[in-house]
């Protein structure tokens, strides 16, 4: 056994490839790319090596065990939920060689949004008013929520099955036509939260995001908020920036402190114009889509946890805060483009009303991924053209 270490980096699209070209940038020498498919990252020029695996955790400890063949360690980023509960089953199998960032202690319970808005309640951290659903007959409380309301699993459930990730509900009749397939996912297990939409545009949604080492101290940690989403209002990044008051950051220091999360987490807020408050939406315990806003604003979260796992000195670093840095998804940009009504002003606004501006896959010296994300968007294009034609013929 070559006696060595690598990072090993779980999923191929935009998240992932932000947390390679971070790595590759600070002159990590070798990186490994596992994706479910052949996505952008899988195309980059800055990996060692790319290897296919399916959603199981079976398949994932075959492809560790098979790559601790040539490294004594391996340093995981995992960039989504399936990815943790995997590593999670896997503990105590490949502790010995991985360093997994997380608490194994608590990992499952702090995946759950239920338990996210319990320690809310506790810490004193607001969140929006919310149902538990977890069986039919619970759907009759939804009504005590003033509509429209947001119904989405506990858990990241949409990875593993054919659940949406979360449903717009505007009022009773509404509910009524979606029960008797809301109550089919109950039967097979799935659990649900119901909380009111607190008003306001995607540009009201904040994050911190940090990392904490597995003796509870948070080595490095930065702030932002999006810009734009997609699909509109309830989607997932299109545009961020590195603009976040005060009260998100010691918000989100008091989570992870509280709930004694480790890695890297997210706790994402909304701002509530109706009573001044930045409110929990959820927290991800893993890099998310946006998480290079971070790192072009001078804070290495992923590269402070690769140093932490080898036991070197993170120096803390202090995020850039005098300069409007936006970093923009043009792939869903141009998809809101297409999608929603005068979006034009809204995207030059993302686009240019910035000091720097980013790209998020685009490397002059790593063309392949954007190249590949470019046909991606061709072929949505031309998906959207075909179903406008088949509406006026």
């Amino acid at each position: 056994m070559e006696i060595s270490h690598c990072a090993l980096v779980l999923g191929a699209y935009v998240n992932g490839y932000s947390i390679i070209q971070e790595l590759y940038e600070k002159k990590v020498k070798k990186i490994i790319l596992f994706g479910y498919s052949r996505e952008l990252a899988s195309y980059s020029n800055k990996i060692n090596k790319f290897v296919l695996i399916d959603k199981t955790p079976e398949s994932l400890h075959r492809e560790i065990t098979e790559l601790h063949k040539e490294y004594e360690k391996i340093i995981v980023f995992p960039t989504d939920d399936l990815q943790l509960e995997n590593l999670h089953k896997l503990y105590d199998n490949i502790n010995s060689f991985c360093f997994l960032p997380f608490n194994p202690e608590n990992l499952q319970e702090c995946l759950d949004k239920r338990v996210q808005y319990s320690y809310c309640e506790k810490l004193g951290i607001p969140y929006p008013e919310t149902i538990y659903i977890h069986e039919k007959k619970d759907l009759e409380n939804i009504e005590f929520i003033q509509f429209p309301i947001l119904l989405k699993p506990s858990k990241r459930e949409d990875l593993r099955g054919k659940v949406f990730r979360n449903m717009k509900v505007d009022s009773l009749e509404d509910l009524n036509k979606s029960k008797a397939r809301i109550e089919g996912y109950l039967d097979a297990g799935i659990k649900f939260l119901a909380s009111e939409i607190i008003p306001g545009d995607e540009n009201c949604i904040y994050s911190y995001v940090a990392y904490r080492d597995m003796n509870g101290k948070i080595l490095n940690e930065w702030t932002g908020k999006k810009l734009a989403q997609y699909p509109n209002n309830f989607g997932v990044f299109s545009s961020a920036s590195n603009e976040a008051p005060e009260d998100v950051l010691l918000q989100g220091r008091k989570l992870l402190y509280g709930m004694d999360i480790k890695g890297i987490a997210q706790p994402e807020f909304k701002y509530d114009l109706r009573d001044n408050k930045y409110k929990l939406m959820e927290i991800n315990l893993r890099s998310m889509m946006w998480h290079r806003v971070g790192n072009l604003s001078g804070v290495d979260l992923q590269y402070s946890q690769y140093l932490d796992a080898l036991g070197e000195k993170v120096d803390p670093q202090l995020q850039i805060k005098n300069k409007d840095i936006h970093f923009i998804y043009l792939k869903h940009e141009i998809m809101n483009l297409i999608e929603r009504r005068r979006y034009l002003r809204i995207f030059f606004k993302n686009l240019m009303d910035s000091d720097e501006t980013y790209i998020a896959v685009y490397d002059i010296k790593d063309i392949k991924p954007f190249l590949k994300d470019c046909m991606n968007v061709a072929r949505l294009i031309g998906s959207h053209i075909l179903k406008f034609l088949r509406v006026i013929n």
